[in-house]
């Protein structure tokens, strides 16, 4: 019966987070999507030169958003929703600190990223107005971050999913009216994905105005020990979206060596369908925190152990359907966002997903390890794995494999990557569950053996 129980949460928590994380990764394939129909494989380059900055937006919203997150449902699973309520306010206020050092960057430094990122003549000017434009509605990312996922940890999962569906669906009506019918070009993409998060964040003062639960604005306490631990609860989501920037941009300058703007443009079709899929894995991971990080508040070792264990069973198989259906139909999918038909653009890009979502199957399981020793409040091994997969081991197998197989290699750095870093957190965690039953036994009190310290 209490088997029962834990599969009827979890299905509700991850199913309504999938289909919200699915939403926000449309927010990008829209914009894929309608730049390949109005602007061609140029437009799509631009694109993707832009995105790591994104991808460094992202990041602040999602260590926020899920480190705030984590020590929000720990506390209130405790009884101490005065706890809850200040870290959700001092969250709150540190949110719009980093909102107006992105604000800055857009408004006076954004000609000099545009050239750091290796934008050419050619492109110059499309990638610079994506860039601003996204730097500028910041605040809109992370405040619809930081909300949605306090109100999934205050046990309403429904509306947090329909601020972010709701939000995605108003990006993609504004992409087509904004690029075709009023003629923007990538002015009116940009400004389509920028306004999106607002309708998340009206949507969800409705938790608010509703009084769904007892989350509330306080005084906050600025306590740096305290709120130093709070953002490395959501560090692992931080690097993970930093990494894949800084990785974006390697890919980036990789590619345009070996095949151009054209090798790019493939690139962006491959790395957003990507971004598409791992969304659902991390809708898996998100989804199941608030779960996990409640079991762990009431030292439930049962409860934590199961909902790990369907949420890895979800992510094998999902991934595994997934590539399959990914690798059968990679020329109609590439063939989507290919407007031009180019030739080699098509070459390139279906060999590239035949290749490169392999790693996708790894990757799913490396989110969910990295997840749960956040939720559980052991950060070090959750930091361990996201830097080995986001930075330690990809950039240098990038060049090494590049320089030998070209795209090919390309390609491969991303699949022995997240396969190497696989076993390293199978071994981890392995390390771990044997130190936490020897205790265990050793003590014969369950409840203390959540104290051990990894």
């Amino acid at each position: 019966m209490k088997n029962r129980n834990l599969l009827k949460q979890f299905f509700k928590y991850v199913s309504l987070n999938v289909l919200g994380m699915l939403g926000l990764s449309c927010y990008i394939l829209a914009d894929t999507f309608f730049i390949s129909k109005g602007l061609g494989a140029l437009g799509l380059t631009a694109l993707n030169l832009a995105l790591p900055i994104f991808s460094f937006i992202q990041g602040v919203s999602l260590m926020l958003g899920v480190g705030g997150g984590i020590r929000y449902a720990v506390a209130k699973a405790s009884g101490n929703q005065r706890a809850a309520n200040t870290t959700f306010s001092t969250i709150v206020i540190v949110s719009l600190l980093f909102s107006l050092i992105f604000v800055l960057l857009g408004a006076f430094a954004s000609r000099p990223l545009t050239t750091l990122l290796k934008a050419d003549s050619e492109v110059f000017e499309m990638t610079h107005q994506y860039l601003q434009i996204i730097l500028l509605f910041a605040p809109a990312f992370i405040i619809s971050h930081v909300f949605t996922s306090f109100v999934r940890n205050d046990g309403n999962p429904r509306l947090a999913m329909f601020a972010t569906l709701f939000g995605s669906l108003f990006n993609i009506v504004m992409d087509y009216v904004l690029i075709f019918p009023c003629g923007m070009g990538i002015l009116g993409a940009v400004l389509a994905t920028g306004i999106a998060p607002v309708t998340g964040i009206i949507i969800c003062g409705f938790h608010w105005a509703l009084k769904k639960g007892p989350l509330r604005l306080v005084k906050p306490k600025f306590e740096l020990k305290g709120t130093l631990m709070t953002l490395s609860l959501g560090l692992p989501s931080l690097v993970t979206e930093f990494a894949g920037g800084i990785v974006m941009i390697v890919f980036n300058s990789v590619i345009l060596g070996i095949a151009g703007n054209i090798g790019v443009s493939a690139y962006s079709i491959v790395a957003n369908i990507a971004f598409v899929v791992l969304s659902m894995y991390s809708g898996v991971a998100q989804g199941v925190q608030p779960l996990l990080s409640e079991a762990h508040g009431k030292k439930d070792l049962c409860a934590k152990d199961t909902f790990l264990k369907y949420s890895l069973l979800t992510a094998g198989v999902a991934s595994t359907v997934i590539y399959i259906i990914v690798a059968t139909l990679a020329p109609q999918i590439t063939a989507v966002f290919n407007s031009e038909g180019n030739a080699v653009l098509a070459e390139i890009a279906e060999f590239g997903l035949i290749i490169y979502f392999i790693g996708s199957i790894f990757a799913s399981i490396n989110a969910l390890f990295s997840t749960y020793f956040a939720s559980i409040e052991k950060p070090l091994p959750s930091q361990a794995i996201t830097l080995l997969k986001g930075l330690v081991l990809i950039i240098p197998f990038i060049y090494l494999f590049s320089h030998f197989l070209g795209m090919t290699g390309v390609w491969l750095a991303y699949v022995i990557t997240e396969a190497v870093v696989l076993v390293i957190a199978v071994t981890i965690y392995a390390i771990f569950r044997r130190r936490t039953k020897s205790a265990m036994l050793t003590e014969a009190q369950p409840d203390e053996a959540e104290q051990i310290s990894f």
